[in-house]
C-alpha cells in the first residue's frame, strides 16, 4: 500500500477540532485565561514551594500582587541548577499522595533533574500532545509507532499517551532495535512515527539496506522532537521517505513534549499558551525583548499542580513570530529551535552552533546527515575537524582528486557558514556513532 493509494481513512483530519478548541480563542479571551491561571499557579506556588514563597518575600511580592500576564516580569527567573539544588521533591507544590507521576533526567552533569505529576497534569499533558497531533493532520484512525524511549525520559509515554487521547492506535515499541522498528512499520501499517530525527534518518538507512522503501509504506507523518534540527535535515527526511515531518518540543521542567508543535504549514510551531506562557529575553541580560526579536526563550507554567515553573529559562533560542498562521491557530507560534545558548562553542573568538554546520553540510548532496564536531587544542590554537559520512559511491571512488574535491567543497562550504576553515574527515556510511535518543554532535577534547 503506498501513499498514492491510501483510502479515506488515512485522509488528513481538517486543522479544526473540539479538542483543539483552545487553539482559535480570541486574543483577549486567551489573556484573561491565562491571566487566572497565573495568578492561581501564583497563589499555588507560594503557599505550597518553599523555594518561591523566600523568593517572592525577597521582592516585597505577594500573590495578590499579581492580577494578569503583564506582571509576570516581576518574578525572578528560574533556572536548571535551581532544580539540582532542591534535589529531588523540594519544588513539588503538592503532597506525595496526590503525585501520581515522577520521571527524571539522565542526570549525567549532575544529580538528575526530577519532576512530578498529579492525575489532573496527566490530563493536561494528554491534551497539549492530542492537539499536537491534530495540527499535524492525525487522528483516530492512525496507527502512531511511539519510538521514543519509555521510563524516566518523558519521550515515550508523553507521545504514547496523547496517541491514545487522540484515539489512534499506538504501537508502542520505544527506542532501539531497528530492524524490529521497520519490520512492525510495514507489517502493523503505521502511518506516523514519533522519534528523535537523527534517529529516523538512522531508520530510513537501515530500511534501505534490507531493501525497504519508505516511500512505498502507509507511513505520511513524524513528529520529531528532543534535539534541535535544521530545515535542511527535514528535507532530507521527507525525499527520503515520502513522509511529513513535523516539529515537537517539550522540555521535561516544563511538562514534556507537548509544549509547541507545528501544524500542516509546517512555518513555526505553536505554543500550547493556554498552558504554558512564553517569553523571550536577551540570554546575556535577562531583558524581555518584543515579538519578533530572537532570543532565549523563557515559560512559565499555567496550569502545572505538582511542579509550577515560574519563569523557567529554556537556553532555547528562538523567536515569538507576529504574522498570523495561514492554519487560522491564534496562539502565538514561536521559530524552530535549531540551537541552544549552551550548546555554543567559542572558537577563535567566533560562536559556533552545531546547527549552522549541519546546514552547511547538508548543502553538499553526496554527505549523508551523520557527523560529529570533534574539537581539540593544538600548541594553544582551538582547531575543528568535522567527521562526516558521505555516499558509498563517493567513499568508495579511487580517484584521488574527486575525494579532495569532495573534501574541500565540504570545507568552503563550512567556511562561508562560519568564517573559519576546518579540517573535514569523510567518513564511510555507518561508522559514526548512531544514538536511540538525543544524539552527541560536538566531542569537545581541549583542556579549558
Amino acid at each position: 500500500m503506498n501513499k498514492q493509494n491510501l483510502p479515506d481513512r488515512y485522509a488528513p483530519n481538517t486543522p479544526f477540532h473540539p479538542a483543539s478548541f483552545a487553539d482559535f480563542l480570541p486574543t483577549e479571551q486567551l489573556r484573561q485565561i491565562q491571566s487566572q491561571r497565573l495568578r492561581h499557579t501564583v497563589r499555588r506556588a507560594y503557599e505550597h514551594v518553599r523555594f518561591y514563597r523566600d523568593r517572592m518575600d525577597k521582592r516585597g511580592l505577594t500573590p495578590e500582587d499579581i492580577r494578569s500576564v503583564e506582571d509576570i516580569s516581576k518574578f525572578s527567573f528560574t533556572v536548571k541548577n535551581d532544580l539540582r539544588d532542591t534535589y529531588p521533591f523540594g519544588l513539588f507544590a503538592s503532597p506525595m499522595e496526590e503525585i501520581v507521576r515522577l520521571h527524571a533526567s539522565s542526570g549525567t552533569t549532575g544529580k538528575p533533574i526530577v519532576v512530578a505529576y498529579t492525575q489532573q497534569d496527566i490530563e493536561v499533558w494528554k491534551e497539549v500532545v492530542k492537539r499536537a497531533f491534530l495540527a499535524y493532520g492525525l487522528h483516530r484512525r492512525d496507527i502512531i509507532q511511539v519510538a521514543y524511549g519509555y521510563g524516566l525520559f518523558t519521550g515515550g509515554l508523553g507521545a504514547h499517551y496523547g496517541a491514545e487521547a487522540l484515539g489512534a492506535t499506538v504501537i508502542p515499541i520505544s527506542g532501539g532495535n531497528t530492524e524490529r522498528q521497520i519490520m512492525l512499520m510495514r507489517d502493523f501499517g503505521a502511518t506516523a512515527i514519533c522519534c528523535t530525527p537523527s534517529y529516523f534518518l538512522h531508520l530510513i538507512g537501515r530500511a534501505e539496506e534490507m531493501g525497504i522503501d519508505l516511500h512505498d509504506l502507509p507511513i505520511r507523518a513524524g513528529a520529531f522532537g528532543a534535539e534541535p534540527w535544521t530545515d535542511e535535515m527535514r528535507q532530507r527526511i521527507e525525499e527520503s521517505s515520502g513522509i511529513k515531518a513535523y516539529n515537537i518540543y517539550g522540555l521535561s521542567e516544563i511538562i514534556g513534549p507537548g509544549v509547541a508543535a507545528e501544524c500542516h504549514c509546517q512555518e513555526g510551531l505553536h505554543i500550547f499558551e493556554d498552558h504554558f506562557y512564553p517569553e523571550i529575553i536577551n540570554p546575556d541580560t535577562g531583558e524581555v525583548l518584543p515579538d519578533g526579536t530572537p532570543g532565549e526563550l523563557v515559560l512559565t507554567t499555567l496550569s502545572k499542580e505538582a511542579m509550577p515553573m515560574l519563569r523557567y529559562r529554556t537556553r532555547d533560542l528562538t523567536m515569538i513570530m507576529t504574522e498570523p498562521c495561514a492554519c487560522g491557530r491564534t496562539i502565538r507560534r514561536i521559530r524552530r529551535i535549531v540551537a541552544r545558548s549552551d550548546d555554543m562553542f567559542i572558537i577563535r573568538g567566533v560562536n559556533v552552533f552545531p546547527s549552522q554546520i549541519e546546514a552547511a553540510l547538508l548543502s553538499i548532496k553526496e554527505a549523508l546527515p551523520h557527523y560529529q564536531i570533534v574539537l581539540t587544542r593544538e600548541k594553544g590554537l582551538d582547531q575543528i575537524e568535522v567527521q562526516i559520512e558521505v555516499s558509498s559511491e563517493s567513499a568508495n571512488d579511487d580517484r584521488v582528486r574527486v575525494v579532495e574535491d569532495l573534501r574541500d567543497r565540504i570545507a568552503m562550504a563550512i567556511k562561508e557558514t562560519i568564517n573559519i576553515r576546518v579540517k573535514v574527515t569523510l567518513k564511510q556510511p555507518n561508522t559514526l556513532p548512531r544514538s536511540e535518543g538525543k544524539i552527541q554532535r560536538v566531542i569537545d577534547q581541549r583542556q579549558l
